[in-house]
């Protein structure tokens, strides 16, 4: 589970033709592509630290799919990237940053400590270990996973008023992939990102008890509170 680069869009439908589908019984359900939840022109991105191989011509300008696979940014240049669901550990609504932005965190440490289960493989050399070369390896490895776990994505529409939008399918795509049974660290990790996050600049529902969440908030309250969330 990582954020990867593409170059392509994969196929998509709109949730009327998923419902025509999925009503005339089709012979697989799991050959039917994955509904699109929100389209978004004019799109920039930034990371911090930055992504390896998506530059910053890439992130210029570009078309968020907001997939309830994958999120999906293709840039005006071709090159795009994808990022699974559960790899976003927060989201919000950044108002008070110039421009204002969709605020994601990316957790990596699921896909780092994959990469370093298949580099633990110690290098061989005429069928003999070479454990300079694999002690090395690991010391480079531990050196930078402390720092380079989190990720931050900010997504930057042209439109303004497209931000509730696209916040509103994120969290309803999120909603649909929850984090694997047995993960003893989620409420930790997610307490950990909500006091990383710049609090000032995101909204929070003050309203009273006579006040209800919109469709959003409960659905969001639903995914926090492990009732997940059934479109269908």
């Amino acid at each position: 589970m990582a954020t990867t680069l593409i170059n392509s869009v994969p196929k998509f439908v709109s949730p009327e033709e998923h419902k025509t589908i999925v009503g005339s019984t089709p012979a697989s359900f799991n050959d039917i592509p994955p509904v699109l939840r929100h389209k978004e022109e004019s799109v920039s991105v930034t990371f911090e630290p930055p992504l390896d191989g998506f530059s910053e011509d890439d992130a210029k300008e570009g078309v968020l799919y907001v997939l309830e696979s994958v999120l999906i940014f293709m840039s005006k240049t071709g090159n795009g990237l994808q990022i699974e669901y559960p790899l976003i550990t927060l989201h919000a609504v950044s108002r008070g940053d110039t421009p204002p932005s969709i605020y994601c965190q990316l957790d990596e440490s699921s896909a780092k400590a994959l990469k370093m289960l298949v580099d633990s493989e110690q290098p061989q050399t005429n069928g003999h270990v070479d454990k300079t070369s694999a002690d090395e390896s690991e010391e480079e490895e531990d050196e930078g996973l402390e720092d380079m776990d989190m990720r931050v994505l900010n997504i930057v529409p042209s439109r303004v008023d497209s931000l509730d939008s696209i916040f509103e399918a994120l969290s309803l795509c999120a909603a649909l992939h929850p984090d694997p049974p047995g993960s003893d660290d989620e409420e930790e990790d997610f307490d950990d990102a909500l006091i990383d996050a710049p609090e000032s600049n995101f909204e929070v529902f003050t309203g009273t008890e006579d006040e209800e969440l919109s469709e959003v908030g409960r659905v969001r309250g639903d995914f926090i509170n492990n009732n997940r969330y059934v479109p269908y």
